[in-house]
């Protein structure tokens, strides 16, 4: 059986503190349950932070990347998956997760949200502001809205495992 892969999306050089380490406790709880972490690869913000974390916790990583080279992607990367598409690497980030988890909110951030609920996927938004809540309660309404890591993981066990 297949294990579930769990995309964290959220903003590089633009994460704030409460973001890089939110993303890190989750990357580190996504790990501890067997479950893949994919983000976009990068050494920066969330997608470092997330890949780390779950590299702490002996987990498996993915990054998408936008280049067709290394020079940023992060050390915590086990399998780098070079795309040279720019930010259209957004889409295989998305159609690649069985669950999306945005941990912060930036424009790229916000496109992988999109991409998400319009191809139905299930999303997590984790420590976003009642704006951007407000903003995707407009096109959508299969996404929870979360403040910690923990609830996080709540959630997207809910979406893997429904209760029948």
């Amino acid at each position: 059986m297949r294990k579930p892969i769990v995309g964290v999306m959220g903003p590089g050089e633009g994460a704030i503190e409460a973001d890089r380490s939110r993303a890190k406790q989750l990357g580190r709880s996504i790990a501890e349950r067997g479950w893949i972490v994919l983000t976009g690869g990068r050494n920066t913000g969330v997608m470092d932070a997330a890949s780390r974390g779950a590299k702490e916790a002996g987990g498996l990583t993915i990054g998408v990347l936008p280049s067709a080279d290394d020079r940023n992607l992060s050390e915590a990367v086990d399998i780098a998956i070079f795309t040279d598409l720019g930010n259209a690497r957004n889409n295989v980030n998305i159609l690649s997760s069985d669950v999306v988890v945005a941990c912060g909110m930036g424009l790229g951030t916000a496109s992988e949200v999109a991409l998400a609920l319009k191809t139905g996927k299930p999303v997590v938004l984790l420590g976003v502001n009642s704006a951007t809540v407000a903003f995707f309660q407009q096109f959508a309404s299969r996404f929870v809205v979360v403040e910690t890591a923990n609830e996080a993981i709540d959630a997207i066990e809910s979406f893997l495992h429904p209760s029948v």
